[in-house]
C-alpha cells in the first residue's frame, strides 16, 4: 500500500472575509509549501489519476501527491492557477454551482456567506487550461443530515449544472465539510460521480476507498512543521480506516439538532 497525500486548500488570499480567513492561506504560504510538496520529491499526478489507481488501473508512480480546493474562489484564477501553471502542476477544483458568480444577477443561493466567487467564464478558462473542474454539490449543505430527497437534488442537481457550464461530462465530487454517509454515498455514486473526496485529515493510500478519499486539510494556522511531517509522510493516519465512534456520535447530534431547526456541524469551509 502506497501513502498518498492529497492536500485540500480553500482560499488563497492575503485579506479574506472573515467567516473564511481560518481556512485561508496566504499566497507566499501556498507558494513556499507547493515548493515544499515538489522539492520533497512529489509527483504531483491529477486526481483522476489516484481514482484510476484505486479502482485497479495504472499504478501511481513512487512518492505521489495531489491537489484539491474547495468551494470556488476567485482567488483560484487570479492568484492559484498562475502559480501552478509557474511550476507546470495539475489540480482538481471543487465548485459549489449556487455560489457562483453571475455578473449582473444577485446569488442564486447557496449556504456559502458572502465573498468573491468564481464566474462561468473563469471556470471555463480554468477547465480548458487543463484544471479538473469537480462539484461540491449546489448549496453546500451538511449531506448526511438531509432526507434522500435533498442529498439527490444536491449532489445530482450539481452534476447537471457544472456539465452544463462546461460542457462536458464532470465527473469527481468533494462532500461539503468532508461529511457522508453509506446513504449519501449510494446517492453519489447514483447521480453518476465516480469518485468523491472526504476531509478525515489523514493521508490517502492506493487502498483507498474511491468514495471516501481521505485529504489533508491545510489551514491558516497549520504549523510549518506539521506540513513539513506531511510532505515526509507521516503525522496522519492512513486511510481506510473504519469509522470512528465519534464520527457517528456527531452526525446522529448533527442530525437531531438539524431536525429541531438548530443545525450544528461546524463551520463552512470544506
Amino acid at each position: 500500500m502506497t501513502v498518498v497525500p492529497v492536500f485540500l486548500y480553500h482560499s488563497i488570499a492575503d485579506d479574506p472575509p472573515s467567516w473564511i480567513a481560518p481556512y485561508t492561506v496566504a499566497p507566499r504560504t501556498f507558494a513556499e509549501q507547493l515548493d515544499r510538496i515538489i522539492g520533497s520529491g512529489f509527483t504531483i499526478v491529477p486526481l483522476r489519476r489516484l481514482v484510476l489507481a484505486l479502482r485497479g488501473g495504472p499504478v501511481l508512480p513512487d512518492h505521489s501527491a495531489v491537489l484539491t480546493f474547495d468551494d470556488g474562489f476567485a482567488d483560484f484564477y487570479w492568484t492559484v492557477a498562475p502559480l501552478l501553471t509557474e511550476r507546470d502542476v495539475p489540480a482538481t477544483l471543487f465548485v459549489t454551482t449556487g455560489a457562483v458568480h453571475i455578473p449582473g444577477r444577485p446569488a442564486r443561493g447557496s449556504l456559502l456567506p458572502c465573498a468573491p466567487m468564481l464566474n462561468w467564464r473563469q471556470i471555463a478558462a480554468l477547465d480548458s487550461f487543463g484544471i479538473e473542474i469537480g462539484g461540491h454539490t449546489r448549496t453546500h449543505p451538511q449531506l448526511d443530515t438531509l432526507p434522500a430527497r435533498r442529498v439527490w437534488e444536491e449532489v445530482a442537481g450539481c452534476k447537471h449544472e457544472l456539465e452544463d457550464g462546461l460542457g462536458h461530462e464532470a465527473l469527481s465530487f468533494a462532500y461539503p465539510h468532508g461529511y457522508s454517509s453509506a446513504g449519501v454515498r449510494r446517492q453519489v455514486q447514483k447521480a453518476g460521480w465516480t469518485s468523491a473526496c472526504a476531509v478525515a485529515n489523514a493521508f490517502s493510500s492506493t487502498a483507498d476507498h474511491p468514495l471516501r478519499i481521505a485529504r489533508l486539510m491545510v489551514r491558516s494556522d497549520t504549523p510549518p512543521e506539521v506540513f513539513r511531517n506531511w510532505t515526509e509522510g507521516h503525522g496522519a493516519p492512513v486511510a481506510p480506516f473504519p469509522e470512528r465512534l465519534r464520527t457517528r456520535g456527531w452526525r446522529a447530534y448533527r442530525r437531531l439538532t438539524a431536525t429541531l431547526g438548530r443545525p450544528a456541524g461546524g463551520p463552512p469551509a470544506g
